[in-house]
């Protein structure tokens, strides 16, 4: 029986600096760290907290916190965003990877990151004010995504400078996704019974500032 899948795209091999970067790490990091690589595979992993991030290159929580490998479950998206509870029989990959980590691996943490110059935002302003038709079109993916940030630009659309708008929308995706997290039953029944804390930051990636929600306030100081 032939068991050979047909690839309907043809990969090509790694290129060369990957490669080269992949047997450095093995040499070094790797081999320095062996037990504890050995250890999450046959232990398995045990996060004590979930970040949802933005997908931009430039994001990096891991090294940000000066986190190693089995310490966060990950998870990425454009724009750093939670949709709202939906239970139907579409694919919700990020509310999937929510429900794995609160029931499943049991965070007692889960962090919403933003960050400056953020794409997604910049698109969803565009989108939202009108300038960005290909967006709006239904079979957009980008677009579609973006709608859940919706109700945040109409907090912030009447702020008068771009720059400001920005940030103040970019602080928005985390809000919002804050907001939709706590329709999910399981993530509020997690913080009710105090298993599961939620935060929000926001990292500006040219000077490294980081800034926290202040739940009290609803505002994001520099910490």
């Amino acid at each position: 029986m032939n068991s050979k899948v047909t690839v309907p795209y043809l990969t090509k091999p790694l290129p060369g600096y990957l490669l080269q970067r992949y047997r450095g790490w093995k040499a070094v990091d790797y081999s320095e760290n062996q037990v504890w690589y050995r250890r999450l595979a046959t232990e398995g992993q045990r996060p004590r907290c979930m970040v949802i991030s933005c997908c931009d290159s430039r994001v990096h929580v891991t090294q940000l916190f000066g986190a190693g490998p089995g310490e966060f479950f990950m998870h990425r998206n454009i724009a750093n965003l939670v949709p709202p509870y939906a239970p139907d029989t579409d694919h919700h990959g990020t509310s999937a990877a929510v429900e794995y980590a609160v029931n499943v691996l049991k965070v007692t943490n889960l962090i919403v990151m933003g960050h400056s110059m953020c794409g997604g935002v910049e698109g969803c302003r565009t989108m939202c004010s009108g300038h960005a038709p290909e967006l709006e079109k239904p079979e957009s993916f980008v677009g579609r995504w973006l709608d859940i940030l919706r109700p945040g630009y109409e907090r912030v659309k009447d702020i008068e400078t771009p720059e400001a708008q920005q940030t103040a929308l970019e602080q928005q995706t985390v809000l919002v996704s804050l907001e939709n997290l706590s329709t999910f039953p399981f993530v509020r029944d997690a913080v009710e019974n105090g298993n599961l804390s939620l935060h929000g930051v926001w990292v500006d990636i040219a000077s490294g500032e980081l800034q926290v929600l202040d739940n009290a306030t609803q505002n994001f100081t520099t910490v």
